[in-house]
């Protein structure tokens, strides 16, 4: 019995060797036959590859420096580079972390004032005398590094430039629309010199140099202004039974060039640079959000954030009335008292305390 077990294993070893033997002869057969195919079909040429130049363009490294990282402070002590600490200051934002943070102020939005809530209201135009000590921070302007305080003019003419102001007019009505080109053009003239009109009508040859030597360019700066013009509205509220102002427009005053740019036939302007003119009324409201970022001047901390919508609105300033809407209509205090300066002063003196009053006749009964 075990002699036929015996045989019948090998014979299935016998069987499964000789499958296999068979699968690799197959397998050996294939592969010669795809090796003839491929032996006989005709070899192409192969294509020329050119090898294409390697282009070295220069990385930028001013974006890699560790200077150029963001801010994360308002305070110069901590910059690490001025050309950065002024770029994020402008931009208004600080980095916190691993973010750049906006540190924009939003002003704080005028209440609604319904038409009966006004009781009694006055509206009046006063001058800012920049001369003035109390006034000074308006005029102040700073070396741009350790504080980026401007005068007040200076913000807003920079902002209607670039389009952030857009509310200007020509007169303290509001109706007469100006664009930044014609505000330009009242504030800058060019002229030429006698000299070179002279060389001009004598037939001689005018080169570049000789231009910009007899070319005059007559501009109101920032130092010229001095004035400022600003309307407001006294009422009382009858919500809150109290006396507010609220601010309406604002004005710069200055030489204008025109007339200085006019000359007699000896050569003397005819304009004189104490005439000053309004240069431009800005609509307060379209200019708050500016000014609700730009600070002012402090002279005993450098470091105060009081900004000008501040400053304005709470009437931290020294003005006189030169102008008020009474009733009677809105003539200036210098047309109904002419040629007395004294007796305008104690006109303003006296509109100062009818606006006191409209408070006080509140309580009486």
């Amino acid at each position: 019995m075990k002699k036929i077990v015996i045989f019948l294993l090998a014979l299935s070893f016998l069987s499964v060797d000789a499958q296999a033997k068979k699968k690799t002869t197959k397998r050996k057969s294939t592969k010669a036959k795809t090796t003839k195919k491929a032996k006989a079909a005709p070899a192409e040429p192969a294509a020329v590859v050119e090898p294409t130049p390697v282009v070295t363009t220069p990385v930028a490294t001013e974006s890699l420096e560790e200077n150029d990282e963001p801010i994360n402070s308002l305070n110069i002590l901590n910059a690490k580079s001025p050309s950065t600490y002024r770029k994020y200051r402008d931009m208004l934002k600080i980095k916190v972390g691993d973010s750049l943070v906006s540190v924009k102020n939003k002003p704080i939005d005028y209440g609604f004032i319904d038409d009966k809530d006004v009781l009694r209201s006055m509206v009046v135009w006063e001058i800012i005398d920049m001369n003035e000590k109390i006034n000074q921070p308006f005029y102040h302007n700073a070396d741009g590094l350790v504080t980026s305080n401007k005068s007040l003019y200076q913000i807003l003419l920079e902002n209607i430039n670039n389009g952030k102001i857009k509310e200007v007019y020509d007169d303290e009505m509001f109706t007469t629309k100006l664009s930044p080109e014609q505000i330009q053009q009242r504030l800058k003239v060019t002229v030429e010199t006698p000299w070179l009109i002279d060389k001009k009508n004598s037939g001689e040859k005018i080169t570049p140099e000789d231009i910009k030597a007899g070319t005059d360019i007559i501009e109101t700066t920032t130092e010229k202004v001095k004035l400022l013009k600003i309307k407001g509205m006294w009422y009382v509220d009858r919500r809150d039974g109290q006396m507010k102002y609220r601010l309406l427009g604002i004005a710069a005053m200055g030489p204008d060039p025109l007339m200085m740019a006019e000359r007699t036939a000896d050569g003397q302007m005819l304009g004189n640079k104490d005439e000053l003119i309004d240069l431009f009324w800005v609509f307060y409201p379209d200019a708050r959000e500016v000014l609700a970022n730009q600070i002012v001047f402090n002279g005993k901390n450098l470091s105060s954030d009081i900004t000008y919508d501040d400053v304005l609105n709470a009437r931290r300033f020294s003005s006189i009335i030169y102008k008020s809407d009474n009733g009677l209509g809105t003539g200036k205090i210098s047309d109904y008292i002419p040629h007395d300066a004294e007796e305008q002063l104690e006109e303003s003196e006296r509109i100062k305390a009818q606006i006191l009053e409209m408070e006080n006749d509140m309580w009486n009964y």
